[in-house]
């Protein structure tokens, strides 16, 4: 919060993230530029949210398999069309990944197949499970893969990553 009160002010205040990576590329330019920066932003639409999608040339949406994750997901495909006809026209949605994923569940099933039908090909086709392995990884201090590597969650997050990574290299080869 404290960032957003001294940024809010300021006329360039939706631009800040973007002009410090171009000011970190800049820094690199006897060093291989970065290529990627993951962003991590809380599900909520604020500045430093905004910053982000300002700054970023694409968006990988985790949703859960909940009802009003469908609502959420509404709201801020909105939003990221006002963002880029107005502040990056570049944004893109790289992909949708659907996240706590429970077949025990009708709803689960539900949702996943209504965000499919809307979304298409956006959507991943892996899907991570809801999984309490998972959930009890940051109460060690441990990301997942390195809590437990062969639970079923962490299993799905490599198996996405490896379909994030095909993915991109058919962006890029087109």
């Amino acid at each position: 919060m404290g960032v957003e009160l001294t940024i809010a002010g300021q006329a360039d205040r939706a631009f800040k993230l973007r002009n410090a990576f171009k000011q970190i590329n800049e820094l690199l330019i006897n060093e291989r530029p970065i290529s990627y920066i993951l962003i991590d932003c809380p599900p909520s639409l604020n500045l430093l949210t905004i910053n982000s999608l300002v700054a970023a040339d694409a968006v990988l949406v985790p949703l859960q398999c909940e009802f009003f994750a469908l609502e959420g997901l509404s709201q801020l495909l909105q939003t990221i069309e006002q963002i880029r006809s107005t502040l990056n026209p570049r944004l893109s949605i790289q992909g949708v990944v659907m996240t706590m994923f429970d077949k025990r569940n009708n709803l689960s099933e539900q949702v996943l197949a209504d965000v499919r039908s809307e979304m298409g090909d956006l959507v991943y086709d892996t899907v991570i499970p809801r999984n309490v392995r998972l959930s009890e990884a940051p109460s060690y201090g441990k990301p997942a893969l390195l809590y437990d590597l062969k639970c079923a969650g962490s299993q799905a997050y490599l198996r996405l990553a490896t379909e994030v990574i095909r993915r991109e290299r058919r962006l890029n080869a087109a």
